[in-house]
């Protein structure tokens, strides 16, 4: 048995906590580690038996549920890499996921048996066909040649070429971040996390592999409780959960209208969030009400996962108006902050941080271009987050040195939203801006040139995008112009843009 290997996490604990609950449904409905372990095993042997090699990619493009897991696991035992993807994504979208990757199985609802595959043999999961999967005699043992440089899954972001990237993680890439997490931040088989980001989203590492790694249960939270914050909330103190991991646009929805006083939580003991800053105010009262957790900011991106972090003292100081840092990196990677001819910075100077060692990935899938260094012998990513290293807290965070912005939680390359728009029959000219937001934390713009005297509504071309897009990189509204700047090269002036259209309430 592998330790730098996923499913050795599941391996070892369907013997060590056969009974206990490992994965809970958003119905309550639980799964054991030994049934857990048995039922991957068996969809590994119907994988290999439709022909799915070691290195093959599979899909899952199904709604969050220990079937979904119970696939991923069993994909991973056969020695294939997961590709999950949304499976609320416009079917364009998901076909052109499929297609770039070269699926041999693509696991889909069966709502989205019209979406093309590719090459791929479509298996639409349903109660039927997922018993007549489990009916397989399951794998015996391991199968041979498994290693940590297996391919785990390839999980897409928005690539600047205005279509996806799918980045490459192996076996030995993930565990280095979940063995650091168990060994940063605790925890045994009492443990019970909660599973609030989607299998595509890169936070779901660490809902789901760090509590089977420590023998405790995940709890699989429906996509859409995000949009009900009550529920949502209803949920953490109904399952008593110990574990929270979500953006911080999330834990602004809780605090601010999930009733969190009404409920207890006294069971919470750890409290994590990523992916974008945390306004003080928005962090200062969920941690009044969250009050017995302990709260850590952490920050990576797909590429590394998680890569620094930095506790939050407890009380918040009154007079603390700016975000925190993002900390130090963790004992599993190193960090350094480079200038964009690759030397290093001098402390407190701004700069791009870079990250090297087991967690970062090994590229895109089919591309060259991986956003890789080598200095003094040591190959480091560059992340694109612009930071400056400030002496006893680490990192702050600055931004982004290029058009790629994260809201709520989600990478959104700008580029791939233009290239949306650009297919609308009635739109000539596009440029995308983001605006910082009080709330939301960024606000997406899209400028427009009308074909004609007649524009679209602006129903018209939220409908159009989500056709075309995710909900989260829809643009938040639509303005027409007769012209969009130019700088002297013929490029689209985007500071002009920003300066024109930025609003005191978005500052």
């Amino acid at each position: 048995m592998n330790p730098s290997h996923l499913c050795s996490y599941l391996e070892l604990n369907a013997s060590r906590f056969a009974e206990r609950p490992a994965a809970v449904d958003p119905d309550g409905t639980t799964l054991s580690y030994c049934e857990f372990n048995d039922r991957a095993d068996r969809v590994a042997a119907f994988l290999i038996g439709q022909g799915v090699l070691p290195g093959d990619r599979v899909g899952v493009v199904l709604p969050k549920s220990t079937e979904a897991l119970t696939l991923i696991f069993g994909i991973m035992k056969a020695r294939a890499a997961y590709v999950p993807i949304d499976w609320t994504t416009p079917a364009e979208r998901i076909s052109q996921i499929l297609a770039s990757c070269k699926v041999r199985v693509v696991f889909a609802d069966p709502g989205l048996q019209v979406l093309n595959s590719g090459d791929g043999k479509l298996v639409s999961v349903d109660p039927t066909t997922f018993s007549t999967i489990l009916s397989h005699e399951p794998i015996l043992g391991v199968l041979p040649g498994r290693s940590a440089d297996d391919l785990a899954h390839i999980l897409y972001t928005s690539g600047s070429s205005g279509t996806p990237k799918g980045a490459m993680l192996t076996h030995r890439n993930l565990t280095s971040f979940v063995d650091w997490c168990a060994e940063t931040f605790g925890g045994s088989e009492e443990d019970r996390f909660g599973n609030h980001a989607p299998f595509n989203f890169a936070i779901s590492v660490f809902d789901v592999f760090v509590p089977i790694k420590l023998g405790g249960s995940v709890h699989l939270v429906p996509s859409d409780f995000g949009k009900n914050p009550r529920q949502l909330a209803r949920l953490i103190a109904d399952r008593k959960l110990t574990v929270w991991y979500s953006t911080p646009a999330i834990q602004r929805l809780l605090s601010e209208f999930g009733e969190l006083d009404k409920l207890d939580f006294s069971s919470l003991r750890l409290v994590l969030f990523a992916g974008e800053p945390f306004q003080i105010p928005a962090l200062r009262r969920i941690m009044e009400l969250w009050t017995r957790a302990s709260f850590f900011n952490l920050w990576g991106s797909t590429e590394t996962n998680a890569c620094t972090f930095a506790p939050i003292p407890r009380p918040i100081p009154a007079d603390r108006t700016i975000p925190y840092p993002i900390g130090k990196p963790g004992s599993h990677c190193q960090a350094g902050v480079f200038d964009e001819n690759g030397d290093p910075v001098a402390p407190g100077q701004e700069g791009l941080l870079h990250i090297a060692g087991p967690p970062v990935f090994v590229g895109y899938w089919g591309l060259e271009a991986n956003n890789f260094m080598v200095r003094d012998g040591i190959k480091w990513h560059n992340t694109g987050d612009v930071v400056r290293e400030v002496e006893g807290e680490g990192f702050v965070y600055v931004g982004r040195r290029d058009r790629m912005v994260k809201r709520r939680g989600f990478r959104i390359e700008l580029a791939e939203v233009e290239r949306c728009l650009f297919r609308h029959p009635d739109i000539s000219e596009v440029a995308v801006i983001a605006l910082p937001d009080l709330l939301a934390g960024k606000r997406i713009l899209a400028i427009l040139v009308a074909k004609g005297e007649t524009t679209p509504s602006f129903i018209e071309l939220k409908t159009f995008c989500n056709q075309h897009l995710p909900d989260y990189m829809n643009p938040d509204d639509f303005v027409f112009s007769n012209s969009i700047p130019r700088t002297s090269s013929n490029k689209v002036d985007y500071q002009a843009l920003i300066r024109e259209y930025q609003t005191p309430a978005g500052a």
